[in-house]
């Protein structure tokens, strides 16, 4: 009988009462006595010499209060990037300057030249436009390979050149890669784009600074996935204003994907101009404004070759990827290609010899950082990719050629530096089978055929690694901060808890999940647990949320502080029973000594450490409030195996998706409606990216996919009623709640399945195609199959892939 509460009941959301009744609090409801509205001047060329800028008959005009330029930030801080790489020789990472406001030149269209602060909005927005800007227009580098060319102009003239590094790993294996791949049976080459995607989260970003002259302290409310980590970055790099004197608030969020994790320019410009002008200062993203500021996502091209044996076994895998930066590093972007990229390169299988090697590219677009799955989507995708298009070269199985080669024993060391405590990918697989009914697909194809149209199955198999930790390893990595996340349980005197968490939740449902660990442990009903989170001032030093560590970590923080609670409680409970601590036991609210029926509640213990009246004082101090930090031994390993089925329609190109399953290790889970919530929100933005998403840039740094009209945001009617198994369960061994993350999965597994599965359904019709870049719109798939002579019938890899913007035409719904 399913559970109906503590860990792994289906509670409801009880955050949702709020969200869908319009009474959320959004960083965009915070409104302040006195405020005053912020709008950008922006570039609207990708490279350009501020020649001049004349704001003097802008700063005449109605309600304008100060326009703030580069010059006023000279002696400001840069941006800060959060992580460090090294080159393969050495040599650390080229990392240049973000200025808050554009100082000398601009370097992407969207890039803030010039911010005008007013009493409202429109006269904010009039005078901007009353700015006479005069700009130099230079020679813009769109395309990473020829930004790469001896002879391209420099992004930032202080570098060498566009080369921010050129990393690999792991550097020892390099020459043992390559005589494998020379003595292998069969080496498959494959060469392939991994799209850039713009995040579109429901809420644009928001930043109200506030300043209280008469304490010298600075609040920032936003929309942020982790207030403490843009508190330490803004003010000890940016604007030094010391810890305690600086307050962040990220109240309700709606939705982040990975965009809202880093430190922005709008942040830091607010929280200054508040100081400066002693009246609270706030900025409201467009939609417009989002497209072009909001740092983007993936935007790789890739080589990538597997060695095989004469009996199919993965000999080895080599991999040469360019990786976009934008025009500036963003907090976590050069970690994402390359920690959270290289080291997923095994995926489910036991190659022996790995080599991957990243060269990161200043161009002047917008920067890329990490979006949902951040880094492993890119890693799955090219190692799924390549072996489809083996198995399609040797006339295997895919199916069969993946589960030869899984991982069946664990622990697993791979030779990409990172250790598998447990799985079984073979029990996800046969999981899938069933779901997806691998048997029946040639009846439904032949359905399909009989009414003109193509049907073809894809499936492929995927790894990931969350709760990025130890934070040893990773400061050995080039983090600049711990991962580490904490929690403070304060037990009430009546019994009732309020959790005070590092985490933030934005969408995870964390003030649902986080309540049914405790009532599991303590006994209590999960509406006496109140979560806190996302206000600096109130809740312990934490990293926040995104790379799917909520539970794995955030919820381990909880459980630890709890520990400690619960330990303390025994101690005055065994005073209150006569009885040793050690013969104590915890069971649904209740404390009893072992073997008897003496107990005593919870509420009562809890009474008790509050008016110690009878308590053993001489032992402990009163109260009743543990805090604990978390620090994980290793990363959480989820994986699973996934299934699509699609249509195609041989006259337009048009796809649909007719089935899709997804079998998931997640280790334990905690609510098993919210893990199937986060597998169907990921599961639409990876066959979105699959199918329609595309951020294309012209020539010269234009955005061509500038808004909803020209951005293919994925609709309900995209998808089929997604089949979701989490039931293959393989819990993590060093975290407590043997839990491992499922926030991203569906980001992670879904893009290889689809593209597998649309060319599936192309060679079931003859045609000789083994592979077609995202997204795979009506246009390039016709092309593809009616042997087009343009970009998008050979689908060649480009480092901007400007030849489709994810357009719904050629058959596709309006």
């Amino acid at each position: 009988m399913p559970k109906d509460h503590g860990i792994g009941a289906s509670s409801k959301r009880r955050e949702d009462l709020r969200f869908i009744t319009g009474a959320g609090k959004y960083s965009d409801d915070i409104n302040l006595h006195r405020q005053l509205y912020v709008h950008f001047l922006r570039s609207d060329v990708a490279h350009g010499r501020i020649s001049s800028l004349d704001t003097d008959e802008a700063a005449k005009m109605p309600g304008v209060v100060r326009i703030f330029t580069g010059s006023d930030f000279d002696g400001v801080g840069s941006i800060p990037c959060g992580w460090q790489i090294t080159s393969r020789d050495g040599n650390v990472m080229q990392e240049p300057p973000h200025p808050v406001l554009a100082q000398g030149k601009v370097r992407h269209v969207g890039d803030a030249i010039a911010a005008v602060v007013a009493t409202s909005r429109d006269a904010a927005r009039d005078a901007a436009e009353a700015i006479v800007a005069d700009i130099e227009e230079l020679p813009g580098v769109i395309d990473m390979k020829a930004a790469l060319a001896g002879d391209a102009p420099k992004v930032h003239d202080d570098l060498t050149s566009n080369l921010c590094y050129d990393w690999g790993f792991v550097e020892d294996n390099r020459d043992a890669v390559d005589q494998a791949i020379k003595e292998a049976a069969h080496v498959t080459t494959l060469e392939l784009v991994n799209n850039r995607l713009i995040a579109n989260p429901m809420e644009p970003r928001v930043a109200v600074g506030d300043y209280d002259p008469s304490t010298d302290e600075s609040t920032l409310y936003t929309t942020s996935q982790n207030p403490h980590v843009i508190r330490l970055l803004m003010g000890a790099f940016v604007l030094g204003i010391p810890e305690h004197k600086l307050r962040v608030v990220a109240p309700d969020v709606g939705g982040g994907f990975g965009s809202k994790i880093f430190h922005y320019a709008e942040e830091a410009f607010c929280t200054f101009a508040a100081r400066q002008l002693k009246r609270p200062v706030k900025w409201t993203s467009t939609r417009s404004e989002a497209f072009m500021t909001d740092a983007h996502g993936r935007d790789h091209v890739t080589k990538i070759e597997l060695a095989l044996d004469k009996d199919n076994n993965f000999t080895a895998l080599r991999t040469e990827t360019l990786a976009n930066m934008g025009a500036y590093l963003s907090t976590f972007a050069p970690s994402v290609p390359t920690w959270l990229h290289g080291t997923l390169m095994a995926g489910n299988y036991k190659t022996p010899l790995i080599y991957v090697n990243v060269k990161a590219v200043f161009t002047n677009t917008v920067p890329v950082d990490a979006y949902r799955g951040a880094g492993r989507p890119e890693a799955t995708y090219q190692l799924e990719r390549v072996i489809d298009k083996a198995a399609i070269e040797l006339g295997v199985d895919p199916v069969e050629l993946r589960r030869q080669n899984f991982v069946t024993e664990f622990p697993y060391a791979t030779p990409v530096a990172v250790e598998y405590d447990t799985g079984d990918y073979n029990a996800t697989l046969d999981k899938l089978a069933e779901m997806a009914d691998f048997a029946g697909f040639d009846a439904r194809r032949k359905e399909s055929e009989a009414k003109g149209m193509l049907r073809g199955f894809g499936m492929n198999c995927y790894i990931e690694a969350c709760g990025i930790a130890p934070s040893n390893l990773v400061g050995q990595l080039g983090a600049r901060a711990g991962l580490y996340e904490s929690a403070t349980v304060r037990v009430n005197a009546t019994g009732s808890i309020s959790v005070y968490t590092g985490s933030h939740s934005h969408g995870q449902g964390h003030e649902t999940t986080f309540p049914q660990v405790l009532s599991e442990m303590i006994g209590i009903p999960e509406d006496q647990i109140d979560i806190v989170h996302g206000d600096t001032s109130k809740t312990p030093m934490g990293m926040g949320t995104y790379g799917s560590r909520s539970l794995a970590v955030g919820g381990s923080a909880m459980y630890r502080a709890a520990e400690k609670v619960i330990n303390k409680a025994k101690k005055i409970a065994a005073h209150l029973l006569e009885a040793s601590d050690a013969d104590i036991e915890l069971k649904d609210g209740s404390f009893t000594v072992a073997g008897t029926d003496k107990s005593v509640a919870w509420g009562d213990v809890t009474l008790a450490a509050y008016v110690p009246h009878n308590y053993p004082l001489e032992q402990m101090e009163p109260g009743l409030e543990e805090t604990a930090f978390y620090d994980p031994a290793n990363f959480t390993y989820p994986a699973g195996a996934y299934a699509c089925e699609v249509e195609l329609d041989p006259d337009t190109g048009r796809v649909t998706i007719e089935r899709f399953a997804a079998a998931d290790d997640f280790g334990n889970v905690v609510n098993p409606m919210i893990v199937e919530g986060q597998v169907h929100g990921g599961l639409a933005q990876g066959i979105g990216q699959a199918l329609l998403e595309n951020c294309a840039y012209d020539e010269n740094g234009q955005l061509l996919s500038a808004s909803y009209m020209d951005y293919a945001m994925p609709r309900a009617y995209d998808f089929p009623m997604f089949q979701v198994d989490h039931s293959c369960q393989t819990p993590c061994t060093h975290n407590p709640l043997g839990v491992k993350g499922c926030g991203e999965a569906g980001a992670i597994g879904s893009p290889p399945a689809v593209v597998n599965a649309v060319i599936n359904a192309m060679r079931s019709a003859g045609h000789k195609i083994d592979h077609i870049d995202m997204p795979v719109s009506p246009q390039r798939v016709w092309a593809a199959m009616n042997g087009a002579d343009s970009p998008m019938g050979a689908a060649q890899p480009s480092a901007n892939n400007s030849d489709t913007m994810g357009d719904r035409s050629l058959g596709g719904p309006a």
